[in-house]
């Protein structure tokens, strides 16, 4: 009999599908989104060195205090998004490579794109 794969299962099979062809290099970094059900991460990735460049969540508690609590919403995205992209062209990251880390581009991954690029980040 045939074993369904729960939908977190079926995100990382896509999630894998794209980092075989998405990577971040020192030019063009790679700007990945984590989503869980309460929170939204990204991060600004170098893969060829393996390091973080630049991260912005919103369990940090000056976002937290700022959206009084509620952060698994599009607006919480947004304020992530613009907040990661302040940090990147603080530091001299203009252009990234957008990693959606297998979710669909809409909603919170959406809102959380379309902020970064609102603020500046070219991808």
């Amino acid at each position: 009999m045939i074993e369904k794969r729960s939908r977190n299962e079926m995100r990382q099979v896509r999630h894998e599908r794209l980092r075989r062809t998405l990577s971040g290099t020192p030019d063009r970094p790679r700007l990945s989104v984590f989503r869980s059900l309460k929170h939204v991460v990204a991060q600004i990735i170098d893969d060829e060195a393996g390091r973080t460049l630049v991260a912005a969540s919103s369990v940090e508690p000056d976002i937290r205090a700022t959206l009084g609590g509620r952060t698994g919403n599009a607006e919480t995205a947004r304020t992530v998004g613009r907040l990661v992209a302040e940090r990147a062209l603080a530091k001299g990251i203009k252009a990234v490579v957008f990693d959606r880390g297998g979710h669909m581009f809409h909603g919170r991954v959406k809102a959380l794109a379309d902020a970064a690029r609102e603020a500046g980040l070219d991808f």
